[in-house]
């Protein structure tokens, strides 16, 4: 059973998802909270698979919630998920920083938010297409310099897939490009996570522009998964 917090200070929006969640049998919601400061002390009272955070809520916001959800060694296990209704907002970039595991726009299908949850508890990214294009063009490559991650404990190879991670690329992608297995690419992935101390694959993104892996003038791969999901 995946254990779904809910945040957002609509509770309109709060009932359509608790109704959509719990008419599925793998999925349960262990709580509602109406700003970033309850979702944190609900997080740390029944410690869900999954979290579900408003950007924008009263008293804490999402990002903040996150960073402190996030750098709570109680919660080691929670996986946050920004809620917005926004393809893309300035907020972006600071909550994939702060720890979030992904995004899913508040318009997204119902299959597609169900699976993009079960993607998530699982400990995969989830960044919606829209989202990770306008996040790569427009935000990682125009934010201001950030610390350079040090990339010196990668391997050639474990470089060559973070730049593959960093332009939108499935393990099975990734694997065929470097004409490598599916589970040796995964462990690739999974020993630059660990080497970089990235909490996931959306942070591995993240790092591999920062640190200038990605440069410009790369660009996703033009592919087109279900809407408000990401690929493996």
């Amino acid at each position: 059973m995946i254990r779904v917090l809910l945040a957002d200070d609509q509770a309109l929006i709060r009932g359509g998802f608790r109704a959509l969640l719990e008419a599925e049998d793998d999925l349960e919601v262990v709580g509602e909270a109406a700003d970033g400061s309850q979702a944190v002390e609900l997080a740390v009272r029944h410690r869900p698979d999954v979290a579900l955070l408003d950007i924008q809520m009263p008293v804490m916001d999402g990002i903040e919630a996150t960073r402190r959800i996030v750098a709570d060694e109680r919660l080691t296990g929670v996986h946050v998920v920004m809620l917005t209704n926004f393809g893309v907002d300035e907020y972006v970039l600071d909550a994939l920083r702060a720890g979030a595991a992904g995004f899913l726009l508040k318009d997204t299908e119902p299959a597609d938010l169900l699976s993009g949850i079960r993607v998530a508890a699982r400990g995969d990214a989830l960044l919606s297409p829209t989202i990770t294009r306008r996040l790569m063009d427009e935000f990682v490559l125009q934010a201001p310099a950030a610390e350079v991650a040090d990339l010196s404990p990668l391997t050639n190879r474990e470089r060559e897939v973070l730049a593959l991670v960093g332009r939108g690329m499935s393990n099975d992608e990734i694997a065929a490009r470097m004409v490598i297995s599916p589970f040796t690419a995964k462990t690739h992935v999974s020993r630059a996570m660990v080497k970089l101390g990235a909490r996931d694959r959306a942070q591995l993104v993240v790092l591999a522009y920062e640190s200038g892996l990605v440069s410009k003038r790369s660009s996703p791969v033009n592919r087109v998964p279900p809407s408000g999901v990401s690929p493996r």
